[in-house]
Formats: structure tokens, sequence, C-alpha cells
């Protein structure tokens, strides 16, 4: 079971960051039928089904669990949403109806907005809706018969207490900045800041393993506080880690140690060292292992005026974390490009080459039709708001 699913709030208790949104829902339930739907409405990822769920159980209500794909026409509507309407619950003392992402109705989905106010109006039980955006002017007489509820986005001090909670539980050695790191990434969305954590736990990025740790802040300790020495030559060949991962460790902590002068010249040494890293890789001289070596160890350590005393605290690398996410957006381009060649029958290449005008063209309807993931869903909606954000500041 994934993140997402396994800490799904099972109580409105253990929702977090939407106490006013949380009242409103109770207050309209407790009104009912004075409205007979209520929609929660805000950005993906900030509660609106965990909330339907949680207030189910929290009154002890059956909960039925619609999506807007099951209510594309007023056949479908007449027969799945109207009986669960109509039908009083066998097994529990109340029933709550959940309608997700009605948003996701279209114009063209024949009949379907009329016949859903239509069983609003008559439904015996409440109905929850919930929406991305539920302003659009084809909602206009839909939001007339629901109550409306705004969710905020999640500050990230909240998502990050949430993160480090689950981790702690699921064992999962991070940096407390790299937890940070997501949570600010995440902009209010839980469900992608534990999808960014489940990745981290399941690609294993994160250095881990106390004996590696130990191996390491011993190393750092030797190369950032003592004077040069002929042993320092062999230091790095005793570690468990690579030369790649080491580089990634002193990059993070040089200016920790270093000030000044001392740091001009430690950051020279790191250039050099990553300079004949690129030579390994590009030419495959793996003789310049040696060098990369020597840089990283001695000539860092010789950057100093004089032996350093007293204690530092050393971070994890968080570049691992920033290379992985430019990865993650990467793929999602190239998987979202692809599907969109297949589409349109045109070369892999050029789509993924267009990208940045193509994305502007994919409307909601072409995005169900390419038949996108929700987590490509949300990058690309995102990826066209930052688009526009920048052609609206070049206009003006």
């Amino acid at each position: 079971m994934n993140l997402t699913e396994k800490y799904r709030p099972g109580t409105l208790n253990e929702i977090k960051g939407q106490s006013d949104a949380i009242e409103k829902l109770m207050l309209f339930l407790k009104q009912f039928p004075k409205k007979r739907a209520v929609c929660l409405y805000g950005h993906a990822g900030t509660g609106k089904t965990s909330i339907a769920h949680a207030s189910a159980n929290d009154l002890k209500y059956e909960i039925i669990e619609l999506n807007a794909s099951d209510l594309r026409n007023r056949e479908q509507l007449d027969r799945i949403l109207k009986p669960a309407s109509e039908q009083q619950s066998l097994f529990k003392k109340g029933k709550l109806i959940l309608v997700d992402e009605v948003d996701g109705i279209t114009k063209e989905d024949s009949g379907g907005l009329p016949e859903l106010i239509s069983i609003i109006e008559k439904s015996s039980f409440p109905i929850i809706l919930t929406a991305n955006d539920i302003w659009d002017r084809k909602f206009s007489l839909l939001r007339s018969k629901c109550t409306l509820i705004s969710l905020k986005q999640v500050e990230y001090k909240i998502i990050s207490n949430i993160l480090a909670d689950i981790a702690k539980k699921e064992n999962i050695k991070i940096n407390p900045d790299i937890i940070k790191s997501i949570a600010i990434q995440a902009k209010g969305d839980i469900r992608a800041a534990l999808n960014d954590l489940q990745s981290i736990k399941d690609i294993n990025i994160e250095i881990s393993g106390r004996d590696k740790e130990e191996d390491i802040f011993n190393i750092l300790k030797i190369i950032f506080k003592s004077s040069f020495s002929p042993d320092m030559l062999s230091l790095l060949d005793k570690s468990s880690l690579t030369l790649d991962e080491i580089l990634l460790w002193i990059e993070e902590n040089i200016p920790y140690e270093y000030k000044g002068k001392e740091l001009a010249i430690a950051y020279e040494m790191l250039s050099l060292a990553d300079v004949f890293r690129g030579r390994i890789y590009k030419q495959q001289h793996w003789r310049f292992l040696v060098y990369q070596n020597i840089f990283l160890s001695a000539g860092i350590a010789s950057a100093k005026l004089l032996p350093k005393t007293g204690f530092t605290s050393y971070k994890k690398p968080t570049r691992i974390l920033k290379i992985w996410m430019s990865n993650q957006k990467q793929a999602k381009k190239k998987s979202i490009a692809i599907k969109y060649s297949s589409f349109l029958k045109i070369g892999k290449k050029r789509a993924i080459k267009e990208f940045p005008i193509i994305s502007l063209c994919i409307s909601e309807k072409t995005m169900n039709e390419l038949r996108l993931s929700e987590e490509e869903k949300i990058f690309l909606k995102e990826h066209q708001d930052r688009v526009r954000e920048r052609l609206k500041s070049v206009v003006r």
C-alpha cells in the first residue's frame, strides 16, 4: 500500500490545516436539508476527498462514492446516482453521497449537469461534491444549489510535520532539511508531498545506513578539521561511499567550516575534483580517479590556514533531492509528450522538443483522451499556469 492510502486520515481530528472547512461542513450536515449539497473546492491534494470520508466515519454514515467519469450522461446518473440518493442505508444510521471531481463533467457530457442538479434537489441524503475549480460559468446553476466551502493550501510547516511523523513510522532515514524542501515544493499539496516521500523511500535516493553515516562524518571531520598529512591521500579509499557521493557531502558542508579565502580555495579544489569527474565519465579515463580523490581529500584539507576545533553539525546533501525532482519533472514532460505524439501520429522527438507549445494546447478534455495519470494532469496544469504567468509578465 502506498503512503497516500496507508495514511489517509480516518477521522476529522486527523485532518491537518483545514479546521475552518471542517467546521463549515459539519454545520452543513447539521442543517441538512436546508441545502442538500455541499461543494468542497480547492487545489489538488488539500484533503477534499479525505474530509468527506472522515466525516462519514465520524458520523458512522455509509458513504457512496462516485467519480465524474461515472456521471457522463443522464442515463448513467439515473442508473447510479439517483437510486443512491433515494434508498436508505441497510447497516448504517445515515448516508453520504460523494461525487468526486465534479468539474470533470464537460459541456459535451449529454445531460450530465442538469440531471445532477435535479437529483440534488430531490435527494434524501447529503451530497458532497469535490472540485478543483467550481467557478466555470457552466457550473453557475450547480453552485446555487450547493453550500460552497473553500479548502486552502496547507502550510508547508504542517506538511513537514506530517512527513516527519510518517517517515518516523516507516523508519525512513531522511534529513529534516529534505523533508522541509519536499514540503515547500509541494505548494500545499499533501498528496504530492507524500508521493515524493514514497519515491524517496522506493528508490532509496537518500543515503542511508548508520555505518555509512558514521563513515562519512568521520571523513568530513578529518578533512575539515585536520592539517594535511600523507595519510589523507588514502582516506577516501576506506569509505563505503562512492567518490560521487562523497563529493556531494563535501559540497554541502564546505560553508559550515570555511569562510573567506579558505572558502574560495576549498571551492576551487571541489571544482577541480568535479572537472576530473567529468573527464572520467566522458572519456572513460579511470586513471583520473586518483586526481578526483586528491582534490576532494588533501586539496580541500589544505584550504584551511590552521587546524580547526569545536563541533560542527554536518548536513546530508540536499542536491540529491534537487536532482531527483528535476528528473521527475523531465520524466513527466517526456511521458506526456510521448502520449501526445502517439495521439496525433507525430514523432516523439518533435513532441518532446515542442512541449512548451504543445502543453498550452492540451485542454481538460484532451487530458482525458490522452489518458494522463493524475500526477501528469497536476504537473501539466501547474506547467501551464507557470507558462501563462511568464507570458503575462512579458506582455506587461
